[in-house]
């Protein structure tokens, strides 16, 4: 217990005894079972603080102070050393507060250019993601053609979730069926939309690649974007076509659209606890959520059930066994 106030457990117990009784040393250490080295550091360790007060003679004998006195004393200069820190602490979180603002100007967005630059990023990208990669995949191929994405295969073996979103003119690009097809059966889960306004590569919700210019011929260019306001609404971006595309399934060495638009296991979930009753933080606690992440899906559900109130995206959830 006194601990939290500097003491060893060797000099809490000594402390503890001699609130009984003078003793000394050797007293001590048979009392406590303990040699008598140990014991005779600890008594001097107290003497020091000004818990123990050694009484002449010999053997020296030793006495315990007033605990309200000499525990007193303790607990000031450690409330002082904590206020300490607290001054420190709010000191520390504004400089860490300016030194984030300081890099929301220039250090949250880099632009990378030509070829070799874009290229590599978009693979490292991919090689930093933990958990998941999201991406828009567009025609024209200017840096990365679908066959070079290597990073694919290696974050599939680690683990990692692949999203895919295809253009539906890409598939009619030459190869690129047949590298879908491979994808998916790998476990990647692709779907398809009619039309993408971005090309994009997003790892986690802390990375995302841009291209700025998609023209044959010309010099390539692309914005990292790291984790920032411009980044969520990239991700918000994404989340909102991907309820609204098409999967595309193997079928006999074929691919095949499900017409249906499906929604995932998360949005499924999400919806059966807020039909349950549950509040929106209490759905976003149970399920690990930041409330903004699970308004944005909710607000994403209702665009793709054609809801405007919650009351009409339940009707609608309940209609279609989303939930």
């Amino acid at each position: 217990m006194l601990e939290a106030l500097g003491l060893t457990a060797g000099e809490e117990t000594a402390y503890r005894r001699l609130i009984d009784g003078p003793g000394t040393a050797a007293e001590l250490a048979a009392a406590l079972e303990r040699p008598v080295t140990a014991v005779a550091e600890d008594l001097a360790a107290l003497v020091g603080r000004g818990l123990v007060s050694r009484l002449p003679g010999v053997p020296a004998r030793h006495v315990a102070a007033p605990p309200a006195v000499a525990l007193g004393g303790l607990l000031t200069a450690r409330r002082e050393e904590l206020r300490t820190a607290e001054l420190a602490l709010v000191a520390l979180a504004e400089q860490h507060r300016m030194a984030a603002a300081d890099r929301a100007v220039g250090d949250l967005i880099e632009v990378v250019t030509g070829v070799e630059a874009v290229r590599q990023r978009f693979l490292q990208i991919q090689w930093a993601a933990a958990e998941q990669v999201r991406s828009f995949s567009t025609a024209p191929f200017v840096a990365v053609p679908p066959d070079d994405n290597t990073a694919e295969d290696q974050g599939v073996d680690r683990g990692v979730e692949y999203l895919v979103l295809v253009e539906r003119e890409v598939l009619a690009t030459p190869g690129v069926a047949t590298g879908t097809i491979a994808s998916i059966r790998r476990g990647v889960q692709v779907r398809v939309a009619d039309k993408l306004p971005i090309k994009l590569m997003m790892a986690d919700s802390e990375l995302a690649l841009v291209p700025l210019t998609t023209e044959p011929g010309g010099e390539p260019a692309a914005v990292l974007l790291h984790r920032s306001g411009l980044l969520t609404a990239v991700e918000a971006l994404f989340e909102s076509i991907w309820l609204r595309a098409y999967p595309l399934r193997v079928d006999a060495g074929e691919l095949t659209e499900e017409r249906e638009a499906v929604i995932g296991e998360l949005d499924r979930n999400i919806l059966g606890l807020l039909l349950a009753g549950l509040t929106d933080e209490a759905v976003a606690g149970q399920l690990d959520l930041s409330l903004r992440t699970l308004q944005r899906r909710v607000r994403a559900l209702m665009d793709l059930a054609g809801a405007r109130t919650r009351v009409q995206l339940g009707w609608h959830a309940a209609r279609n066994g989303w939930a």
